[in-house]
């Protein structure tokens, strides 16, 4: 670039010589008259004397501008400096915020403001500046004069309603979110934070819309916007009529086919409209993705009066399909004993207890339990099981991952708390570490085999498979004695 700029300059200057030249070896002769007083002169003299008062022009005239204008300038200077340093203050009060260090904060917003004459950013710093230093009455007071500028209004509102939030104030909240919604209603924030409110108030049919324009305007990742719509249609599914039910019910299990109550909505749907061929496919895709006791409860209840034996032949064809789960081996073992099978319920019982590794569930207990009794009626191993069913951990159920509620049944909404899509099937926190039952003495508690096994009429309790258990876990990986606790959940009762 200097290069450049050093050739320019010399062009410029052999052009003026080139000139210069050629005025010298053309001189000429210039005459004239002016206030009385003849003049003769040669060309160069004259553009000597042109140039020389063209000079002196110019010089006055930079003189005279400074003279004029310079004091307006210097205040101009002045100013330019004192907003540069102001921008300074600002920027430094905003990393103060961010760093979480209020005193700062709080020096850089006054620093800013003296010099800034409070400009629309430093409304934000100080509210800011008063949420880190805990004066939220200071910050909402900063954010609702921000409402009163055009160029922080919206963000003025975001602030108010992000402290309606955080105070749990969702009639105020829900209104400011509606006022953030109509006035940028393609902003992502506006869009999910509107629609959050909406679900946990349970409103379905303004939640809807704005769910499908949150994926559209990809204000919500594709995976978490389906999930969101399978959830609300679940729950539809559960509360509305039939007519609009199935349809819902069907929709949600294509949107999210891992969602259990989903498809357990979607076969008792299908049970009651005497669709049981559908409803059992249904039931045992989900069974093959994961085994559940719901599933397990729902498929039970497709055959409601059915005999022992039939019940214990057909899931037999759904434990087929997850052979070595868990779920499957308990819910066929307790088929077995439903249809008075002890010798098959033995033997699935005795996979699962060699698989827990000396810390029989709750579940698995009370199974051993029934089948102690019917088997022989062994009283000791019958107290033993007793014991153990008793100091076993919990059986897991719907728990809020929010607030830690136990919820009676699946629904989209905690009954507690409000959240939207918290409950998940988990154990409880226990308190107290359970004891722990060595293999061996597993091994003496189960019932001695008896030889033969009762006739297909034979009596059993009527206990039917669909019990609460332990998250799904296959049976060669059960949990030891570091598994998490579980909740305790009638298993019979789901079914019954």
């Amino acid at each position: 670039m200097t290069f450049w700029r050093w050739l320019f300059f010399l062009i410029k200057v052999g052009v003026v010589a080139v000139l210069a030249i050629w005025v010298a070896v053309r001189p000429g002769h210039v005459s004239f008259v002016w206030l009385g007083y003849r003049v003769d002169t040669s060309m160069g003299v004259l553009l000597a004397i042109l140039l020389l008062l063209l000079l002196l022009f110019v010089g006055l005239h930079a003189l005279w501008r400074l003279v004029w204008r310079g004091p307006r300038d210097l205040g101009r200077l002045r100013g330019e400096r004192k907003r540069r340093q102001g921008y300074r203050a600002l920027s430094q009060g905003m990393a103060a915020v961010a760093a979480g260090d209020a005193v700062e904060a709080r020096r850089q917003a006054r620093l800013a403001n003296k010099l800034l004459h409070d400009p629309p950013l430093i409304l934000l710093l100080a509210a800011q500046t008063a949420q880190l230093g805990g004066d939220e009455t200071a910050a909402r007071r900063y954010f609702t004069a921000m409402l009163e500028r055009p160029e922080t209004a919206f963000l003025g509102l975001r602030g108010l309603l992000m402290q309606a939030l955080k105070a749990g104030d969702r009639r105020e909240a829900l209104e400011l979110a509606r006022r953030a919604y109509e006035e940028r209603p393609k902003t992502g924030w506006a869009i999910t934070t509107l629609l959050d409110l909406h679900l946990e108030s349970g409103d379905w049919g303004q939640a809807m819309p704005l769910l499908l324009q949150a994926g559209k305007l990809k204000a919500l990742p594709e995976a978490e916007a389906r999930r969101k719509r399978a959830v609300l249609l679940a729950e539809k599914a559960r509360v509305d009529p039939a007519a609009t039910a199935l349809p819902a019910a069907r929709e949600a299990v294509k949107l999210a086919p891992e969602l259990i109550p989903a498809r357990v909505q979607l076969a008792r749907l299908l049970t009651e409209a005497g669709r049981q061929r559908e409803a059992t496919k249904v039931i045992e895709q989900g069974w093959s993705m994961g085994p559940h006791p719901e599933l397990a409860a729902a498929y039970a209840a497709l055959q409601p009066e059915e005999a022992p034996i039939a019940r214990y032949r057909r899931f037999e064809k759904l434990s087929a399909l997850a052979p070595r789960h868990r779920e499957s081996l308990l819910a066929l073992a307790e088929c077995a004993m439903a249809a008075g099978l002890w010798g098959e319920a033995r033997k699935d019982l005795e996979f699962v207890a060699e698989a827990e590794h000396g810390h029989p569930s709750q579940r698995l207990a009370r199974l051993m339990v029934r089948l102690a009794e019917g088997e022989r009626g062994d009283a000791a191993a019958v107290r033993r099981w007793l014991t153990a069913a008793a100091e076993a951990d919990p059986e897991p159920g719907w728990r809020c991952t929010r607030c830690g509620t136990q919820a009676p049944a699946w629904q989209a909404n905690c009954p507690h708390c409000r959240a939207f899509d918290t409950l998940v099937w988990q154990a409880p926190l226990r308190a107290a570490a359970p004891s722990v039952l060595p293999p061996e003495a597993i091994a003496g508690a189960l019932p001695a085999p008896v030889t033969g096994t009762a006739s297909p009429g034979a009596a059993a309790p009527a206990s039917l498979p669909g019990t609460a258990t332990r998250p799904a876990t296959p049976v060669p990986n059960a949990p030891g004695p570091t598994a998490p606790p579980t909740a305790p959940v009638d298993a019979a009762r789901l079914v019954n």
